[in-house]
């Protein structure tokens, strides 16, 4: 095991230590390392009245992204449960979020899964490697994050006497 690999280890079984809100706070923190060595801009909103976590930019373009984690599976189950609420329990609508993205603690992976595999579900199931799940497709699909990145049509310019000019123009 390599020094990389007992680094993992370690934080692995400081994070099992961890409550729900802690462990919460670290995979918002490795989501931004992770997000900003991929070159995006990130930014933390002040306070958490939001329903998101962090703000993404890619390009022009700006997403709301909520982080969720997950630290074990039970061992009577073969797939990771990822709540997907608030602590309400109110599940994530489009008006909210843009994309959840689900950290899975002991397998290090990422899903980054766009709103509307998630909207108004309560929980997600995930089963990393797993063939049949219709999930597996979000594995590290960061690459979502850039793709509707585009770049708005230009505005005419306000002629003279035009509804859009700007007043003592």
């Amino acid at each position: 095991m390599g020094p990389s690999e007992q680094d993992f280890q370690h934080e692995l079984l400081h994070s099992t230590k961890l409550n729900n809100k802690h462990r919460g706070e670290l995979a918002e923190l490795a989501f931004m390392r992770k997000a900003a060595a991929l070159g995006f801009s990130v930014a933390k909103p002040w306070g958490e009245s939001e329903r998101y976590d962090v703000v993404l930019r890619s390009g022009k373009v700006f997403w709301r992204v909520q982080v969720k984690s997950v630290r074990s599976k039970s061992p009577q189950r073969k797939h990771y449960r990822v709540v997907t609420t608030n602590w309400l329990k109110f599940p994530y609508t489009a008006d909210e979020i843009d994309f959840l993205v689900a950290y899975i603690f002991p397998e290090d992976t990422w899903y980054v899964l766009p709103v509307s595999a998630v909207e108004n579900r309560k929980m997600l199931f995930l089963s990393p490697n797993s063939r049949r799940s219709k999930l597996e497709k979000y594995r590290g699909a960061w690459n979502l994050l850039r793709t509707a990145s585009v770049e708005p049509a230009p505005a005419d310019p306000p002629v003279r006497g035009d509804s859009r000019e700007l007043p003592g123009t």
